[in-house]
């Protein structure tokens, strides 16, 4: 606006049409005095018993002054904040509803007449605004559910409101023609339901809305449907009678409360895979917050992903309890402190890190000889020269080359952390279970210097002796089964690195070498990546470069 003079203008905010709500309470306030808002953005949550919307900003400006606060009642009309807008000496707009008023409850459908036959009607989406493709976020009944007039049906999601459709009818759902993920508006069909009897749910409606009654208190409350027997509820011999069933429960077949919680915190959970009714809020009257979802999280993670007994909290199918003594004689041993710790590390790394293992060989015939020439020089100093210091090496060679993999993905999974230094963690195997210290400034040390490095960290390690620094700061890990045996496997990646190296036993195979086949001694290397951060032609590449580095460490002085 060149040339105009801009103008601070202070416009009082008020609660814009809410429908015929009244008293709605103030269950979160989203801005503070200074902050710059922009249109449409989130400025307070309102919760009604039905539902939960948020009140977008009419204008653009700066927050002055905040009228309300948590915990008190609004309706319509009622001042929220004072507002500085900025303006080229106009007036400020009329304060008007946001674009996409939400609704609490809709309205009776008037889609299809009431059957008096008993033949099944067509329940529809009601007139619930100017909302239009508004997604299906919970169906909160099943064939065969008994539904009472004003029972939640389904619950929809607006990027500023969560709302419930109730039954206009009492009766029994005899078939559901929507299911989550779905979109649906104003005149979509539903379910089709058989009525107890002709019964409309008028009362309460007025503007558009169907108003829930103050004084029902299973209002959002659904009954559970009967079981039917399957295959899979039939006990197995050993499995004892209270066993759940190998499926995880979905939110509607649970009886309970609707929860509480805002558009966004249930779009927060529902990206995480927690189920709200797991989770107990601790805002006003029990509503969940972002907060309350990490932290429920965080214990999931940490327990190894099973709160309940009938399922994971990240609705992940529950193991049958067995009682095996049905079968023989069974003794009973505690799980060894060290596996319980890296077992909730080791679940939290599966789950959340999309794992692709690319599987190569490398000809270490040179280098074995090489290392068995160094022995005798090592055995001088008191070192045991091992092949894992060179591998190490041939590590370092390849992270230096492809930074990628001494990377880490940033927390909001929106950016990679390049690492300028080589710590390498091994995997040791002690009495008490596996433990991976870290080696640091691999880059920095000589062969011999790392044997040494190695043989201490790992005598320290057997004895219980390591420090929770000595865990710390990988960039990279190596598991070696190599004096054990087996040709390849998939190593889980030590989170929050992105890769890991599994190194099998080695073995004389015959390779061609253009004229004849030569016994060559070759090494099995098992790559476990983040395909989220590296893709499988970067996979191939690296294991490749390792493996020309392994046949020729003369590469490393290139």
């Amino acid at each position: 606006m060149t040339g105009e003079q801009q103008v601070t203008t202070d416009t009082k905010v008020l609660v814009p049409d809410i429908g015929d709500f009244s008293g709605v309470e103030v269950i979160e306030v989203m801005v503070s005095p200074g902050d710059r808002v922009a249109v449409e953005d989130s400025l307070i949550t309102l919760e009604s018993d039905k539902a939960t919307m948020e009140i977008p900003s009419p204008y653009e400006g700066v927050v002055k002054e905040i009228i309300i606060k948590v915990g008190d009642t609004v309706t319509e009309g009622d001042l929220l904040l004072i507002m500085e807008q900025e303006s080229a000496g106009e007036s400020p707009p009329p304060s008007a509803p946001p674009q996409e008023a939400p609704a609490g409850q809709a309205p009776v459908p008037a889609s299809q007449p009431p059957a008096t036959d008993g033949s099944p009607v067509q329940v529809s989406v009601p007139d619930i605004g100017d909302f239009s493709g508004v997604e299906v976020i919970e169906v909160t009944v099943s064939p065969g559910d008994r539904v009472n007039v004003e029972d939640s049906l389904i619950t929809l999601e607006s990027d500023k409101a969560t709302m419930e459709i109730p039954s206009p009818y009492a009766g029994e759902v005899k078939e559901v023609v929507i299911k989550v993920g779905d979109t649906v508006k104003e005149g979509d069909a539903l379910l089709m339901m058989v009525q107890d009897d002709v019964v409309e749910a008028s009362s309460g409606r007025a503007d558009g809305l169907n108003i829930p009654s103050p004084a029902s208190e299973e209002v959002g409350t659904v009954q559970a449907p009967a079981p039917v027997e399957s295959r899979l509820d039939r006990r197995l011999p050993g499995e004892k009678e209270s066993s759940p069933p190998p499926l995880a429960q979905r939110p509607s077949d649970v009886k309970a409360s609707k929860a509480h919680a805002s558009p966004s915190v249930r779009r927060f959970a529902r990206e995480l895979g927690a189920d709200l009714l797991q989770i107990k809020g601790s805002g006003p009257k029990g509503r969940i917050t972002r907060e309350d979802v990490q932290g429920f999280i965080k214990k999931a993670l940490s327990s190894g992903g099973a709160a309940t007994p009938t399922a994971g909290p990240l609705q992940l199918p529950a193991i049958r309890e067995v009682d095996f003594s049905a079968f023989g004689e069974v003794e009973e041993k505690p799980l060894e402190r060290m596996k319980k710790l890296s077992g909730a590390h080791l679940s939290a790394s599966w789950l959340n890190i999309p794992h692709v293992t690319q599987f190569d060989e490398a000809d270490i015939t040179d280098l074995e000889a090489f290392r068995k020439e160094q022995k005798s020089e090592a055995a001088k100093q008191d070192i045991r020269l091992t092949m894992l210091p060179l591998l190490m090496k041939a590590c370092v060679g390849a992270l230096s080359t492809m930074p990628a993999f001494n990377s880490s993905l940033s927390t909001d999974k929106e950016r990679l952390i390049f690492k300028h230094y080589f710590h390498i963690g091994i995997a040791v195997d002690t009495p008490k279970g596996l433990i991976v210290p870290v080696i640091r400034d691999v880059d920095k040390k000589g062969i011999l210097e790392l044997a040494a490095e190695l043989m201490e960290t790992s005598v320290r390690a057997r004895a219980g002796k390591l420090l929770p620094a000595d865990l710390q700061g990988g960039c990279f890990s190596i598991s070696s089964l190599g004096g054990i045996g087996g040709n390849a496997f998939t190593p889980i990646i030590n989170a929050p690195e992105v890769a890991i190296l599994g190194v099998s036993r080695s073995s004389i195979k015959p390779v061609w070498d253009g004229q004849a086949f030569q016994p060559r001694l070759m090494l099995p290397l098992s790559l476990s990546y983040d395909h989220r951060v590296i893709d499988g032609a970067q996979a191939a590449r690296f294991t490749s470069l390792l493996a020309g580095l392994l046949s020729d460490m003369r590469r490393l002085l290139l």
